[in-house]
């Protein structure tokens, strides 16, 4: 028999799923098509890749070593269709981006209009979620970038430091004597409601360890997983919160109010797979990002 491709993705489907019905609905084929697809594929190589004998089918140990090179091997091959399809001229071609939540907010936005300015022929995909989700799309070549922070990565992760993000206390119009007594006392935080996000997000753990540190116990009245949502409680309510300091540059009606000593720095970094072919597309975006963070005066990396 002849090894084809279906016969690697039939064999993966089967591995996530643990199931065969489940992995012929994912695939859309019958369940005894699949079947007879991965039993050629164990007569081909003349080994069993999986344990039926549970409730769950599962990998045997040839098969955990078989779908590890089967994984890299479809990937590979995704990267070099992607190679021979890339359009040097820009004329056409797609970006695959993946963000921290916070980046929503204030960067993809702009960047996602200049790169259309200029490369109107390419098109983006963009995922919002956390950093170790970010690198391990990079890893399985899910994505083509990521931005995120610098920090320990996964090995096979390249990071490039772009600029430091700095966290602040932010108010509207019901605090705006706040943002004419800066810095402000961490202590002074005592007492003013805050609106701040939820445990899940990475910016939420540098603030309560922040507060933790100087021992300052603030009144959380709000917790939210937006950041949307947020802005629009300090505008139309007596709260303040958290954010960084680059939401309330397009914002006229969010002030920032630095905090005595400072709430903590991180520097914002571009990520992309080590050995990951680099399309037209992705050098392209690349360019727009660092021309933008040109123009806006962010510190650049190591400057508070």
């Amino acid at each position: 028999m002849a090894l084809e491709l279906r016969h690697l993705r039939y064999l993966l489907a089967v591995a996530e799923h643990g199931n065969f019905t489940r992995a012929a609905e994912d695939l859309h084929i019958s369940q005894p098509t699949l079947s007879q697809q991965v039993r050629q594929l164990e007569k081909a190589l003349g080994v069993q890749l999986l344990d039926r004998t549970g409730r769950a089918v599962r990998l045997t140990d040839a098969g955990e070593a078989y779908t590890h090179h089967a994984r890299r091997a479809l990937r590979d091959l995704a990267a070099a269709e992607r190679a021979v399809h890339d359009v040097q001229d820009l004329s056409r071609g797609h970006l695959r981006l993946a963000v921290t939540p916070t980046f929503t907010a204030y960067l993809v936005g702009p960047l996602t209009a200049q790169l259309h300015t200029r490369h109107p022929g390419i098109s983006m995909t963009v995922r919002e979620t956390t950093q170790d989700a970010i690198e391990n799309w990079l890893l399985a070549d899910d994505v083509d970038l990521g931005i995120a922070f610098t920090g320990p990565h996964l090995p096979g992760i390249t990071a490039t430091p772009l600029f430091t993000e700095t966290l602040t206390l932010v108010t509207g119009t019901h605090h705006a004597d706040l943002a004419h007594r800066t810095p402000l006392p961490v202590d002074n935080l005592t007492g003013l409601q805050l609106a701040l996000l939820t445990g899940d997000f990475a910016t939420r753990g540098h603030i309560d360890a922040y507060f933790a540190d100087h021992h300052v116990n603030p009144e959380i009245t709000v917790e939210a997983n937006s950041i949307q949502a947020l802005t629009e409680f300090v505008q139309r309510t007596p709260t303040a919160t958290v954010l960084p300091e680059a939401i309330t540059h397009d914002h006229p009606a969010l002030h920032p109010v630095p905090l005595a000593p400072p709430l903590p720095t991180r520097t914002v970094a571009l990520l992309h797979r080590t050995d990951a072919y680099r399309t037209a597309a992705t050098h392209a975006f690349t360019r727009v990002l660092h021309d933008y963070i040109g123009t806006r005066g962010y510190p650049p990396p190591g400057r508070k």
